[in-house]
C-alpha cells in the first residue's frame, strides 16, 4: 500500500495526501478526515524512507558507543536500555554505532548517509574527537559524560570526582587510615576515559586532605581482574583496611577476593564506591554505593537530544548529577584484620 492508492481511494491528489502526512502545507479538516479514514481501513504505516522524505526526520537516533573491550559491562548495558527505552517514548527507534576514534566507519556512516537525526554518545573521554567533529558539523547530539571543555555542550554527567571524594570521607569518618582505589582498565585511564580520571582526581584529593595513606590500581572490567586486584592491595599493603571502586564488573571478584583472605566484609574490610544500585544489590552484604541513575541519565540525554531537534537554536543545556551514597552493609568502623567467622560471599554475574 502506498501513497498513490490512498489518494485515489480519498479522491484527491498524491501531494494532497503527503501535505497531510507531513503538515507541510496546510489541508483544510474535511481531507484530512478523509485521507484519515482510508489510511485507518487499510491499515497504511509509512516506511521509514517515506517519513524522511515527508518531513525530514527519521524517527531514529543513534547511540555511539567505543567499546572498551571484547564485552559490554553491567553498567553499559544499562545504559544502553535506558537510552532505548526513553526514545520509544518518543516514537523514536535507536541505531547502535560500536565506533569511536579507533574505528569510525560506522560513525561516518551514521552520519554521511544521514541514517539518524542525532546522536547519543556514550563513554566520553575528557578530550573526545566524536563530540569536536559532531560540534564542527553542527549535527545534533548529546554526551553521558562530560569533556574536559563542557561549557557549551550538551551533556549528562556523573560527577566523579564528587562522587568518589564522598567514598573517601565516609570512609575516613569511619576511621579508616589505609584504603586503595580500584580503578577502569589501565587503557581507558590512559586515553583519558572522563570517570576513571574524574574519579582517581575526587579519590586522591580527598585522601590527601584526610591525610590517608592510599593506593591506587587500575583493574580490568570482569570478576577474575577484580580477584587478582584485591590480591595485589593486600600484598602490596596488608593493613589496607577499606577500597573504594568505579569498577562494577570487578566487584564479584573484589569480593571473592576478600572471602578467600578471610577479611570479613564490613568487620574487618569495608567496601565502597560508585555503582549501579541494582548491582550493588546483588553482592553479599550489599555495597554502600553512590549509585549511578542510569536510567535518569539515559531518559535525560534523550529529553535533551529532541529538544535539540524541535529547537536548532535553543541555548545548550546540561545536567550534572550528584546521587548520595547509599548506606547498605558493606561499610563499618576500622578494625584490626582477622580470621573471618563468616567471610564475603559473592554471587554476582559475570559482565
Amino acid at each position: 500500500m502506498n501513497i498513490g492508492e490512498i489518494a485515489k481511494r480519498a479522491g484527491v491528489s498524491r501531494s494532497t495526501v503527503s501535505y497531510a502526512l507531513s503538515g507541510k502545507r496546510t489541508v483544510s479538516d474535511n481531507t484530512r478526515q478523509k485521507i484519515q479514514r482510508v489510511i485507518d481501513e487499510l491499515g497504511y504505516r509509512p516506511n521509514a524512507s517515506a517519513r524522511a522524505l515527508a518531513n525530514g526526520r527519521t524517527s531514529t537516533i543513534g547511540l555511539v558507543f567505543p567499546p572498551a573491550g571484547d564485552h559490554y559491562t553491567g553498567m553499559q548495558l544499562d545504559f544502553i536500555g535506558s537510552v532505548v527505552e526513553a526514545a520509544a517514548t518518543h516514537d523514536y527507534d535507536v541505531l547502535l554505532s560500536p565506533s569511536g576514534v579507533d574505528s569510525d566507519r560506522s560513525f561516518q556512516r551514521l552520519l554521511g548517509e544521514r541514517r539518524v537525526d542525532g546522536a547519543i554518545l556514550m563513554e566520553i573521554r575528557l578530550e573526545d574527537d566524536r563530540v569536536d567533529h559532531l560540534a564542527a558539523l553542527g549535527f545534533p547530539c548529546v554526551a553521558i559524560g562530560r569533556t574536559a571543555h563542557p561549557e557549551n555542550g550538551w551533556w549528562v554527567g556523573l560527577d566523579h570526582t564528587a562522587l568518589a571524594a564522598a567514598c573517601v570521607r565516609h570512609l575516613a569518618d569511619l576511621g579508616h587510615r589505609t584504603i586503595a582505589f580500584v580503578n577502569r582498565p589501565e587503557t581507558l585511564l590512559r586515553t583519558g576515559y572522563e570517570s576513571a580520571r574524574r574519579g582517581l582526581e575526587g579519590f586522591t584529593k580527598a585522601a590527601a586532605e584526610r591525610g590517608l595513606t592510599v593506593r591506587t590500581y587500575c583493574c580490568g572490567d570482569d570478576a577474575a581482574s577484580g580477584q587478582a586486584c584485591l590480591e595485589q592491595i593486600l600484598h602490596d599493603e596488608p593493613a589496607t583496611t577499606a577500597l573504594v571502586t568505579l569498577n562494577e564488573a570487578a566487584l564479584g571478584g573484589i569480593y571473592r577476593g576478600l572471602a578467600q583472605a578471610d577479611r570479613h566484609v564490613p568487620r574487618d574490610f569495608s567496601v565502597t564506591g560508585v555503582v549501579a544500585g541494582r548491582w550493588a544489590e546483588t553482592v553479599t552484604p550489599q555495597l554502600t554505593a553512590a549509585d549511578v541513575p542510569a536510567e535518569e541519565m539515559g531518559r535525560r540525554a534523550v529529553e535533551l537530544l529532541m529538544e535539540r531537534l524541535d529547537r536548532p537554536d535553543a541555548t545548550p543545556r546540561h545536567h550534572l548529577l550528584v546521587p548520595p551514597i547509599s548506606l547498605r552493609a558493606s561499610t563499618g568502623p576500622a578494625g584490626l584484620p582477622g580470621k573471618a567467622e563468616v567471610p564475603a560471599s559473592a554471587p554476582f554475574p559475570q559482565s
